[in-house]
């Protein structure tokens, strides 16, 4: 991406009359690029029209240093690593070209990042061939002072009954470590347990945590061309899921129409009793897995309800004994902020366990 095109698209989020607008760096690898995210972050900073902006990098560590940490520190830049817990997990997939594995590369990258953001989220994926260490790397992330930590699914890779039935277990032990940890008042992000805790919570306004395809977030390419998400990229501009430009703008009726396809009633999920909770409204993983907008991946369904019982295992149980720290964090909407205030006056500092 030039210049050029990235200051087009800080223009165009400065005309949506929003107060504030994200700008997330992701790609690829977006700190092969750190003189184009300087020069953008310069220019938002300076913006001609005083639009605030916030931005955010997502990147796999390997090019992340002392040198950047600084800057984003300088700037409020938030940073998002990829980390995929346990060695025995982590150097399965995430190899350098050559093979050779990033485990022992990687580490000391996240520990530099947690020292100097210890609130960055850590992004981990999970597969059928990770899938029996996932509770271990959840527990090793956390032990190294990870707060906010994102478990996605591979729904892509080759899940069968033995690879479920191990998840199955899994999940059930990160339910116990959700409910340890509560219990010592530790305090903690764990997705996806917290999302379906909130479906439950939160019922009628649980609809505002859910994704809303080419409505609150829209991808760019490198050559300026925009998609309802960032999974479209690779469907390319002749694709009908293009839906304009950063110079001749959104092509709102393209938006339109992939937002009411989007939002159309999933054939497999019209009897579904618990459909309300469930993720199957995300546009971009559903195409990704079923090339359609509007049909869900059986894994997704699979997986979402084995969360679901999950969840609501553990929130019966801290809600049953009035768990002070859990009633605090899901049923104050001010938790957020009056936690950051507690951190911020507690000597030992954000990352303690207490």
């Amino acid at each position: 991406m030039t210049p050029e095109i990235g200051r087009r698209v800080l223009d165009m989020a400065a005309q949506t009359g929003e107060k504030s607008c994200g700008i997330i760096f992701f790609g690829g690898e977006p700190l092969l690029h750190r003189d184009l995210i300087y020069d953008l972050v310069d220019y938002g900073e300076t913006h001609p029209t005083g639009q605030r902006y916030h931005f955010k990098v997502t990147t796999n560590g390997v090019l992340l240093d002392e040198e950047f940490l600084a800057y984003s520190l300088r700037h409020n830049i938030l940073v998002a690593m990829s980390f995929d817990g346990v060695r025995e997990a982590h150097d399965v997939h995430r190899r350098f070209p050559d093979g050779s594995p990033t485990f022992d590369c990687l580490l000391p990258r996240l520990q530099l990042l947690l020292s100097a953001r210890p609130y960055s989220s850590v992004y981990t994926v999970v597969n059928p061939d990770t899938v029996p260490y996932l509770a271990d790397s959840v527990a090793f992330l956390a032990g190294l002072g990870v707060r906010y930590l994102i478990v996605s699914l591979n729904y892509a890779a080759p899940w069968d009954e033995a690879s479920f039935a191990v998840l199955a277990r899994q999940c059930e032990k990160l339910g116990d470590l959700y409910i340890q940890w509560t219990r010592a008042n530790r305090k903690f992000y764990l997705s996806p347990l917290e999302v379906k805790l909130s479906s439950h919570i939160n019922c009628d306004c649980y609809h505002q945590d859910r994704c809303e395809l080419a409505q609150r977030q829209l991808s760019v390419d490198h050559e300026g061309y925009l998609y309802p998400c960032v999974q479209f990229v690779r469907a390319g501009r002749e694709s009908g899921w293009c839906i304009g430009n950063v110079f001749d703008g959104i092509d709102e009726s393209a938006r339109q129409r992939i937002r009411a396809a989007s939002n159309q009633e999933k054939e497999s999920c019209a009897d579904c009793t618990v459909k309300g909770r469930c993720n199957n409204t995300c546009g971009c993983l559903n195409w990704q897995t079923t090339g359609t907008v509007n049909a869900v991946s059986p894994v997704l369904c699979r997986y979402e309800q084995m969360l679901m019982r999950v969840a609501d295992r553990v929130g019966k149980k801290l809600y049953r004994e009035r768990n002070a720290l859990f009633l605090h964090k899901h049923y104050n909407a001010a938790y957020p902020v009056l936690s950051l205030l507690e951190d911020a006056a507690d000597p030992a500092g954000p990352v303690s366990s207490r």
